[in-house]
């Protein structure tokens, strides 16, 4: 399945009052996940394994690393339910792993926007905001609209945004920590 679209990320000390905006404005709570994504070595974009009790995927994306919302073209393939062992094993045979990330996320939906408070063990608390188009009725702009209203309603202050993936945080803080 192929789905277009626009994120941000940002740091995130307090959740307690995202989680008062969302809770008043009748965002549906999905529940906390516990996931656990492997990014694995490829030649272009990023390809990673969510393990998750609630979101489990294989997700290949190409985005910019910038701060503020972007674009991201997204593939994704869902194992289903079951034992996803035998495909993360093959993919770290055949790519060599990049980084694992470890966290504990809430996630919230309003309308095509996914918010996610997320605690990512050694990285921190963050919050991401993720306007979805998967039937193609939204352009790049309106998602764009999308998440810049949430990131302006949430108080999110420029100099919290984070640019990259948690797998590229967790990558440079392993390579740093190696140094």
């Amino acid at each position: 399945m192929q789905v277009l679209n626009v994120e941000i990320k940002a740091r995130c000390a307090d959740h307690e009052p995202i989680r008062q905006y969302l809770q008043a404005h009748e965002a549906r709570f999905v529940g906390e996940d516990h996931q656990v994504d492997t990014y694995f070595r490829v030649p272009n974009g990023r390809l990673k394994l969510r393990e998750g009790t609630i979101e489990r995927a294989l997700i290949h994306y190409d985005r910019a690393d910038e701060h503020g919302p972007k674009r991201s073209d997204v593939h994704l393939y869902h194992p289903g339910t079951g034992d996803a062992s035998a495909l993360k094993a093959t993919l770290v045979q055949a790519l060599g792993v990049r980084a694992v990330v470890d966290k504990r996320r809430e996630i919230y939906v309003i309308d095509n926007v996914k918010v996610h408070l997320d605690r990512v063990e050694g990285l921190g608390t963050f919050v991401e905001i993720e306007a979805i188009d998967r039937e193609g009725h939204r352009t790049p702009e309106a998602l764009r609209a999308q998440c810049e209203r949430y990131l302006a309603a949430f108080g999110i202050a420029p100099e919290d945004l984070v640019a990259g993936s948690y797998g590229d945080a967790m990558e440079a803080r392993t390579c740093g920590s190696a140094a």
